[in-house]
């Protein structure tokens, strides 16, 4: 029985990346609609437990229409774009964004210091439009904000 559960799940979330990647999901119930047009009666919890297993963030698009895209800043053209502004000071860094990205660029910034591939920071808080990063040091703000432009392909 649990075996066949895992099935179950493995094939729920292998239809819900090809749906996120084809950008038919702007919400949860979005997506609780599209699984029961496929066949698979779900609730919106476990919509919203399988979208944030799957690591699916709720971004802006190019339209201006927000939708679910999956974690990473390469899952967008251009990640340039996702960063107006650098700003450091002592151990903060602050980034300006686009309207509603903050949250995107906070998630895929703690992705990367939980993998370690941002040591140099320890964590993020994100508004709408601003991410607040903390350097690990008291004074790795600069050397911060130059390793993050770099990370979303800024570097000068």
């Amino acid at each position: 029985m649990v075996k066949s559960l895992t099935h179950q799940s493995e094939k729920r979330k292998q239809l819900e990346v090809a749906l996120i990647k084809a950008g038919k999901i702007h919400s949860q119930s979005d997506l609780v609609r599209e699984l029961k047009a496929e066949g698979l009666d779900v609730t919106q919890a476990t919509a919203s437990r399988d979208l944030q297993e799957l690591g699916a963030m709720r971004t802006k698009g190019n339209d201006g229409i927000m939708k679910y895209v999956l974690d990473g800043a390469s899952q967008l053209p251009n990640g340039s774009h996702l960063i107006l502004s650098v700003a450091s000071s002592a151990n903060t860094v602050v980034l300006r964004t686009p309207p509603a990205a903050a949250q995107f660029v906070a998630s895929t910034l703690d992705a990367a210091i939980v993998a370690q591939e941002l040591p140099l920071a320890i964590g993020t808080i994100a508004g709408d439009d601003t991410v607040l990063v903390i350097a690990a040091s008291a004074t790795g703000g600069e050397e911060l904000a130059k390793s993050i432009e770099s990370m979303f392909g800024r570097g000068k």
